[in-house]
């Protein structure tokens, strides 16, 4: 299950995410509002960690503004207010529980593992359905009736990605803000590369998705055949 932790205090964040990796999700961290709202929006996540002090945007800021996205997926306040205002505000634009700090790591993996049951808007196993590929991204493993095989990472990232984003296009900045970083040195060969290879893959296994560019635009999934151009 892939959780977005958007907190600013960074050795918090790092041991929060240490911990819960060690518990089988796979963790990215925002460290202010605005990055973690993008973040949110992409649509990859299956639980999310959000602080209500954070710079550049306060937490019940992105907490509304994600649903009004039609961003449905569990959200969990995490805030040092323990005012009961605090936690009605919280509720009432949207989050599904709320936790005080400082607070025990078991009962933040209880909470957490009490949301994952109690919301039905994606698979329990993780795994990923689209066309007639399945996508693991926990063992990389990409699947159709014909094959299967392994994917790096970054690949599994990229097409996770371009899963969330369907049909809207995924350009290459968005693909390097959110599979190597904002602050990553990563450029737009780095991305035609990876490109090229999850092609080669979804050939590999008989996929009829395809992989499209949109010259100066962005990448999507596709069905249709055709000439693959950067």
């Amino acid at each position: 299950m892939k959780l977005l932790l958007v907190e600013d205090e960074a050795m918090l964040a790092e041991a929060t995410a240490q911990i819960l990796k060690k518990q089988g999700y796979l963790v990215d961290i925002a460290e202010e509002g605005v990055y973690g709202l993008d973040c949110l929006l992409s649509g990859v996540y299956d639980l999310a960690i959000l602080d209500i002090m954070l710079p550049n945007k306060d937490g019940l800021t992105i907490l509304k503004e994600a649903r009004e996205a039609g961003i449905e997926i569990p959200i969990l306040m995490l805030t040092a207010k323990g005012e009961l205002e605090d936690r009605v505000d919280g509720l009432n634009s949207g989050a599904d529980d709320y936790l005080c700090k400082p607070f025990q790591y078991q009962e933040l993996l209880a909470r957490l593992k009490a949301l994952s049951r109690r919301k039905g808007s994606f698979k329990i196993d993780g795994l990923l359905s689209f066309g007639d590929f399945e996508l693991n991204p926990y063992n990389l493993r990409l699947k159709t009736q014909s094959g299967e095989l392994n994917l790096t990472k970054k690949e599994a990232n990229i097409l996770e990605l371009l899963i969330a984003n369907y049909p809207q296009l995924s350009s290459k900045d968005r693909i390097i803000e959110k599979v190597w970083g904002y602050d990553s040195e990563a450029e737009y060969n780095h991305v035609e590369m990876h490109m090229s290879l999850l092609r080669k893959k979804l050939r590999q296994v008989e996929s009829v998705t395809q992989i499209t560019v949109v010259r100066n635009l962005g990448y999507r999934l596709d069905f249709a055949k055709g000439d693959d151009y950067d």
